[in-house]
C-alpha cells in the first residue's frame, strides 16, 4: 500500500491534523545550532601502494565498551566506557588517533580499502560515511561502525590556534593544501583529534543515499542527525537563514526534517545536522553551514503536554547565599564603620577556619664562610615553590 502523500497540501493536512508544535531550547536561550553534513565521494584501491597508502579500518576485534553485548543492534556511540581490555582483564582507554597512524593496529587485517589522502579519512569520519571507488569503477559504500571512545576535536580550532591558518581563510580545501604541503605537521594537528572512527561496508552500488542511524537511508535536505535523547522518527520544523546558494547570499529556511541519524558532536536538545547529499555540492552547502535556528519539535495530539511537564526534571535552583557585610580599615588599623566587625546578615553562617600556625624552625644553614644563619623553614617552602625545586607533592596533569 502507498502511504505516500499525494502533494504537499496533503502531507501539511496530515501534520497539522495529528502533531501540535512545541517550541525547544536549552534553558533560557531561543536559538539552537544547525550544521551540514554529506557523503564523500572519493578515490580508493583494495590494495596498498604508494600512491593509495591511508588505511580504512573496520573494528578492531580488541575494541569493547561496558556493558555492550555483541548481540546489539549497534556499537554504543557515546555515553560508556569505550577502550580495550589487559591480560588483567581491566577495561584501558583504547588507541588514539596517533597511536593509530603510527601503525597500532597494523598486521591485524582490518583494512576495509586503502585512500590516497589522509584529509580524505578525515572528512570520512566527520561525516559519518562514504562511497569510495575502487580502481575497476565499483562504488563500495561504507558507514559508521564505531568509534575509540575519544571526544572529537575540531581540527580547524587547532589550525588556527597555532597561527597555521587565519580563521578568515579556513576552509575544506585550504586544510587540504596545508596538510599536503606540510606532512609532517599534519599528522601532529590530526594527533591532537583523538578521537578515530572505525567503518563497516554498506553496499557496492551508487544507488540510493547512505543508511543512517535509524536504520534507514537518508533524504537529502530532509533527514538530520540529532542527540540521541530525541527518538528516530520524529519530524522537526526548523526555521534559519542559511547561506545554501552561496556564502554571501543568506535565504530563508523553513522546513520539515525527519530526525533518522547521530553523531557523537550533536549534543543539545536544539542541534541537529542536515544532510545534503553526495559529491562536491553537497560538500560546499554543508561546509557553509554553522548558523542559529529555531526548533519545533512535532509532538503527537493524543500527548497530553501539559502532564506530561509535570513529571519534567529540572535544573536545580541556585543556593541562596546570605549577604555578609565585612567591615574595612582605614589603612591605620582603624575600622571604618560604624559597628565595627558586625554582621548584618548570615550572622550564623560558617565561616572558612583559620590557617594554622607553623611555628617557624630554626635550621642552621652555612653561609660558604663558616657561619651559621636561621632561615624560617615556612618561607624556604616558598622559595622552593618558586623556584621550582620539589619542596612539595607535585599535582597529576590531566
Amino acid at each position: 500500500m502507498d502511504l505516500r502523500p499525494q502533494d504537499s497540501d496533503t502531507a501539511r493536512a496530515f501534520f497539522e491534523r495529528n502533531f501540535q508544535p512545541v517550541r525547544i531550547a536549552r534553558l533560557g536561550e531561543v536559538d539552537g545550532l544547525l550544521t551540514g553534513y554529506f557523503e564523500p565521494v572519493v578515490a580508493g584501491s583494495r590494495f596498498p601502494s604508494p600512491e593509495f597508502h591511508v588505511p580504512v579500518y573496520r573494528r578492531p576485534r580488541d575494541l569493547v565498551a561496558a556493558g555492550y553485548s555483541p548481540a546489539s543492534v549497534a556499537f554504543p556511540n557515546k555515553g560508556v566506557r569505550i577502550g580495550r581490555r589487559t591480560a588483567n582483564n581491566e577495561l584501558v582507554p583504547y588507541y588514539d588517533r596517533g597511536a593509530i597512524e603510527a601503525g597500532a593496529l597494523d598486521g591485524q587485517k582490518l583494512e576495509i580499502c586503502w585512500l590516497k589522502d589522509p584529509f580524505d579519512l578525515l572528512t570520512m569520519q566527520i561525516e559519518g560515511s562514504a562511497r569510495v571507488i575502487l580502481e575497476d569503477g565499483t562504488p563500495l559504500r561504507i558507514s559508521y561502525d564505531s568509534h575509540n571512545g575519544y571526544r572529537y576535536s575540531s581540527i580547524e580550532r587547532v589550525l588556527v590556534e597555532r597561527n597555521l591558518i587565519s580563521r578568515q581563510e579556513m576552509s575544506a580545501q585550504r586544510i587540504r593544501d596545508w596538510m599536503a604541503a606540510h606532512p609532517d605537521e599534519a599528522a601532529k594537528v590530526r594527533a591532537a583529534n583523538r578521537s578515530y572512527v572505525f567503518f563497516r561496508i554498506t553496499g557496492l552500488t551508487n544507488d540510493g543515499e547512505p543508511v543512517g542511524a535509524q536504520g534507514v537511508p537518508l533524504t537529502p535536505g530532509r533527514s538530520i542527525a540529532v542527540d540521541r535523547l530525541h527518538e528516530y522518527g520524529t519530524p522537526f520544523f526548523i526555521e534559519a537563514n542559511l547561506p545554501i546558494e552561496s556564502v554571501k547570499s543568506v535565504s530563508r529556511f523553513g522546513r520539515l526534517m525527519i530526525a533518522q541519524d547521530t553523531g557523537s558532536a550533536v549534543v543539545g536538545p536544539a542541534r541537529a545536522d542536515l544532510y545534503w547529499g553526495a559529491g562536491d555540492d553537497a560538500a560546499r552547502i554543508a561546509g557553509r553551514i554553522r548558523h542559529p535556528g529555531r526548533f519545533a519539535m512535532l509532538v503527537p495530539r493524543e500527548l497530553d503536554i501539559v502532564a506530561a511537564g509535570r513529571h519534567m526534571p529540572l535544573p536545580v535552583p541556585k543556593p541562596k547565599i546570605a549577604e555578609i557585610e565585612v567591615d574595612k580599615t582605614d589603612g591605620k588599623g582603624a575600622p571604618n564603620s560604624a559597628k565595627a566587625g558586625g554582621i548584618v546578615a548570615g550572622k550564623h553562617v560558617p565561616l572558612p577556619a583559620p590557617k594554622p600556625k607553623i611555628p617557624g624552625v630554626e635550621v642552621k644553614k652555612a653561609d660558604g664562610k663558616g657561619r651559621t644563619g636561621s632561615v624560617n623553614s615556612g618561607e624556604d617552602w616558598r622559595a622552593a615553590a618558586r623556584s621550582g625545586r620539589p619542596a612539595a607533592p607535585a599535582r597529576m596533569a590531566n
